[in-house]
């Protein structure tokens, strides 16, 4: 296949513009699974937060609606308003399997690595790293050790799923695919692929942050509200997440229709 040059400015530009130029579509095609993501949230809440084991049951209940809300943005993305079918939310395909699975290839190394420092880790004690001269406890000396590769393990299996994340668009709209295979039509754009999507998701996490800091600082602060203050936070906290997600996977799919060309029904160019 000929060699594509992918260009850092434009791939963000192209992703950004059209999660922008596309808003309103935004708001119809997400809002099913962010009622659903804040159902598992207040459920998550209602159960002992004592435990590492529910945290993660919550996160992992959550990519459930995440799936259907990417797969239908990125069908969007590739193949117009018209081709999205069913409104994420509303049902659970083979597609939606099939998207969950290669996830789960891409991502899975990932995702045991966060759970396992987790459950090693637990809850950080901060006083223990700010006090001079406090005593060192050996359990926690111990978790730190053994957490300390897991760490690293972590970050290099997040830039390796980050460069063949974008395959995930190819799923999206049923074409086979698989991360050898994103891996192999990467080639020469590794670094331009993790930079623009790390980039990305980076800014989604600080706007993440920061929403939810405004918004828990207005309730409490301006209005005295408390509980309703922590429920009105998620709810806003998770809008801005996955408007996060949608240019992600618009970038994702920017990048599997540049690389290879794609437009629908045509075979997939050969890999060198």
């Amino acid at each position: 296949m000929p060699v594509v040059k992918l260009s850092f400015s434009a791939l963000l530009a192209e992703s950004f513009g059209f999660f922008f130029a596309n808003i309103r579509l935004f708001f119809h095609l997400v809002t099913i699974p962010w009622i659903v993501s804040l159902a598992i949230r207040l459920l998550g809440s209602a159960l002992s937060q004592e435990s590492m084991v529910a945290v993660l049951v919550e996160k992992a209940l959550d990519v459930v609606p995440t799936v259907m809300f990417m797969v239908g943005w990125q069908r969007l993305v590739l193949l117009g308003p018209n081709r999205v079918e069913r409104l994420p939310g509303l049902g659970w395909t083979p597609r939606e399997t099939a998207y969950l699975v290669h996830l789960l290839k891409i991502g899975g190394i990932t995702f045991v690595l966060i759970a396992a420092f987790v459950l090693t880790m637990g809850t950080m004690d901060y006083g223990q790293l700010t006090t001079p001269g406090a005593p060192i406890d050996p359990a926690l000396a111990q978790r730190q050790a053994l957490a300390a590769p897991l760490g690293a393990g972590f970050m290099v299996s997040v830039l390796l799923a980050l460069r063949v994340s974008y395959g995930l668009a190819a799923t999206a709209v049923d074409v086979p695919f698989s991360p050898r295979q994103s891996w192999a039509y990467g080639r020469g754009n590794g670094w331009t692929i993790i930079g623009t999507l790390f980039l990305t998701f980076f800014v989604s996490a600080i706007a993440t942050a920061l929403a939810t800091l405004v918004t828990l600082g207005l309730m409490r602060g301006a209005l005295g509200a408390q509980e309703a203050a922590v429920v009105v936070t998620w709810t806003v906290a998770l809008l801005v997440s996955y408007a996060g997600a949608a240019v992600a996977a618009t970038l994702q799919a920017v990048i599997f229709r540049t690389l290879l060309g794609w437009r629908e029904g045509a075979a997939l160019p050969a890999t060198t």
